[in-house]
Order: C-alpha cells, then sequence, then structure tokens
C-alpha cells in the first residue's frame, strides 16, 4: 500500500490547488480524483472560458453563514495572492468588468498551467479512484477505492465538490465521505439554476429575451434583486436576473418545501411607472394598432402574447403588468443545469484560518463540499482556490 504525508481527495479546483501548495510545504502528496482526468468542470466554467475570480472579492458576496470563514481565507490568500499564484504558473490574466480570464480566453490553458505544476513538484494523480471508505490507521488514514485499491496518509484534504454536473464528477458522494468523518451536512439544493414556472406567458414566448429586472419573493418577502437577461423558456424562466435570484428560490423550495415563491419581473426597468403610463397614453391616443402596440419598448413577439390585456386599453392594468408580472414558481431545473451547490459541510465545523475540521483532527475541507456559495462571477472559483490553497498550505510537513 502506497504512503503519503497528505491525501486529497478530488482532483477539481480545490483539490489540485491544495495538493500544490501541500507539495511546497515538504509533503508527499497524492491527489486521488474519482474520473479518468482531472480538473473536468475547469474546462467547462465561465462557459469554457474560466472566470478565474473577481477583482472586488470580499465576503459580502458569499451567503451568510459562510462570511466568517471566506473572511478568514481571504485574509490569507486572498486576490492577490490568487493572481500571483497564477502568474507564477505562467498564465496571463486579463480583467473586463472586474471579472478575471486568461488571456487565451480558454479554460484549458488554466488547467494545463496547474497540471504542468503537477508534474513538476512530481505529485502523483491516482485516476478511476473512486474513494469510498475512509478508516483510522496508526499512521493516519486508510483511503480505500471502489476497486478495492488503498492509499494511506498522514493528514487529509477532503475536496470532492457539491453536486453540479454530476457527471464529471461532482455527484454528490463526497458528502458521504464527510458523513464518515462525522460532519454534518446541510441539504444540498441546486443554485443559479433556471426555474420551472407554469405560465401562458412562458410558453408564448419561449426562445425570447429581454433585459429585465427581476426580484424574488418568498412567503409575501422581497429576499434578492437582479439585474440582467430574463429567457423566457417552456419550462419557465432563466437568463442571468433568474440565475442570480435562484438561490433563495432553491432553499425554500427544495430544502424547506415552501409553495410560496415568486419572481416578479419588470419588463421595461429603462422607464419609471409615470414614464411608461405617459408613453402608453399617446400610442393610445393615436390609436397605435394593437400588433404595434408596444413595438419600439417590447420585441414584437410580446405584441400578441399580451394581446388581451392590450385590447381592454387598461392604462393602469398595463403599466401594473410590464412593471411587476409575477410568476409564480413551482420548481427548480435539475443538478444538470445548475451552476453552483448551495448546502453541503456546516461551515461551524471548520476551523477559520486553517480549514482544519473541528470534527475530525487531520482532516482538512476545502472548496464546493462546504456550505460555501458565492454570487456568479468568479466568486466560486476564487474560494476554491483560496479553500484549497490554505487547506494545503497549512498542514505541517510530517
Amino acid at each position: 500500500m502506497k504512503r503519503f504525508s497528505v491525501a486529497v481527495i478530488g482532483g477539481g479546483a480545490a483539490g489540485i490547488t491544495a495538493a500544490i501548495s501541500a507539495r511546497r510545504g515538504a509533503n508527499s502528496v497524492v491527489i486521488c480524483e474519482k474520473m479518468p482526468q482531472v480538473g473536468k468542470k475547469i474546462l467547462i466554467s465561465g462557459n469554457g472560458r474560466c472566470n478565474l475570480l473577481n477583482e472586488d472579492l470580499s465576503a459580502a458576496y458569499y451567503n451568510n453563514g459562510a462570511k466568517n470563514l471566506v473572511n478568514s481565507a481571504f485574509s490569507r490568500f486572498g486576490k492577490d495572492n490568487i493572481v500571483d499564484f497564477f502568474n507564477g504558473l505562467g498564465l496571463e490574466m486579463y480583467s473586463r468588468d472586474r471579472r478575471v480570464f486568461p488571456i487565451t480566453n480558454q479554460a484549458s490553458s488554466v488547467l494545463k498551467v496547474l497540471e504542468a505544476e503537477l508534474k513538476r513538484v512530481a505529485i502523483p494523480v491516482e485516476l478511476d479512484f473512486d474513494v469510498v471508505t475512509i478508516s483510522d490507521s496508526e499512521k493516519g488514514f486508510i483511503l480505500t477505492s471502489k476497486k478495492g485499491a488503498a492509499v494511506e496518509c498522514g493528514k487529509l484534504v477532503l475536496a470532492g465538490g457539491g453536486k453540479t454536473y454530476p457527471a464529471l464528477g461532482s455527484d454528490g458522494k463526497a458528502y458521504e465521505l464527510a458523513k464518515q468523518l462525522g460532519h454534518n451536512i446541510i441539504t444540498p439544493v441546486p443554485s443559479a439554476v433556471p426555474l420551472i414556472i407554469k405560465d401562458p406567458l412562458c410558453h408564448l414566448l419561449q426562445g425570447q429575451k429581454i433585459f429585465a429586472d427581476a426580484k424574488c419573493i418568498i412567503d409575501g418577502e422581497i429576499q434578492g434583486r437582479a439585474s440582467g437577461d430574463v429567457l423566457f423558456t417552456k419550462y419557465g424562466l432563466s437568463g442571468t436576473s433568474i440565475l442570480d435570484i435562484s438561490e433563495e428560490i432553491s432553499i425554500a423550495i427544495n430544502r424547506r418545501h415552501s409553495n410560496d415563491a415568486v419572481v416578479s419581473v419588470d419588463m421595461v426597468p429603462f422607464m419609471s411607472p409615470e414614464e411608461l403610463k405617459n408613453e402608453l397614453s399617446r400610442r393610445i391616443n393615436i390609436f397605435l394598432a394593437g400588433e404595434d402596440f408596444l413595438s419600439g419598448i417590447l420585441p414584437n413577439k410580446f405584441n400578441a402574447a399580451l394581446k388581451d390585456l392590450l385590447e381592454k386599453r387598461d392604462i393602469n392594468q398595463m403599466v401594473n403588468i410590464l412593471k411587476d408580472r409575477r410568476f409564480k414558481v413551482t420548481g427548480t431545473r435539475g443538478w444538470n443545469e445548475a451552476e453552483f451547490t448551495s448546502g453541503g459541510i456546516d461551515t461551524n465545523e471548520v476551523k477559520e484560518g486553517s480549514l482544519e475540521s473541528r470534527i475530525k483532527k487531520g482532516v482538512y475541507l476545502a472548496g464546493e463540499i462546504l456550505d460555501v456559495e458565492g454570487k456568479r462571477g468568479g466568486y466560486n472559483l476564487a474560494w476554491a482556490w483560496a479553500s484549497g490553497f490554505i487547506a494545503g498550505l497549512t498542514i505541517s510537513p510530517l
């Protein structure tokens, strides 16, 4: 049986960074990866461009329960450290709208420099090594794979990811390993995910995209707001503004089993209610035909989709609908369409600053397996790099 100072479960963004960091600390390190290749989710991140991080990196952009842990991590390995880390690997980067990308606009470039560093510092990668049990040994831990292979280590980094894109390796099985170690799991739910809405307007407008303001209203209270694209689909709503407010809705529906989640869409955010009212009044006064009534304000498809509303010529009702159209949410799309996982190992069970488990000595936790979720825009990958590096950095040579 092979023995190493440190074993890292998971060869994703957090796992690779943890391994490199631990190796730089003079440890012998191995990565145990269940897939036939490391970093498969890195390759699809940022629509294949890999949004590495955001220049405005702070704990304010993460879920409330994780802010202290995130802040403790970024105070040790923040924006400048992440940039320096990748510069040191030879990766050139640029920033657009505060989002940082590789200069090649290819996520494969990011994975290539990480793999090159793994080779340079001689970190072996055990591929197709699907860990199913973690047991104690006199010298630390023994990891046993589904195929019966085993690795012994003195200390362990658990970075097995969440549940998004299960075909790429994040299928939630790492939570079972965390439970073996004694950890509590906050029920994972899909986040940054399209919403299921049974509404005739979604059907009539399917395929249509507009720029709009969106609010999520749960149990009568506004829980989130976002501006961006709204895409009408045959199953409901998608688009950037919908993804940005989906976390609160997914938690309410999938974790708390609430049936009172609503999305309010302002379809004309560029006009105040008074401005819209005046413009609609002008159009009525010049006897503008119904098939042209909203032309120039909304795409032509809306004239037919809102035909019944427009025929009434009730200006107040039209303004209310166009500025505050309510859609009742009945569910979310699944893990294959979610960008992030909300939930995971309770952050109260992790030591701030070191990311060592409070439950099991010698175990360190990093990446999406923790109940840490950032906003879209590079925040989740930034957490993966930072938490992975710190978990590896904290481990003393054995």
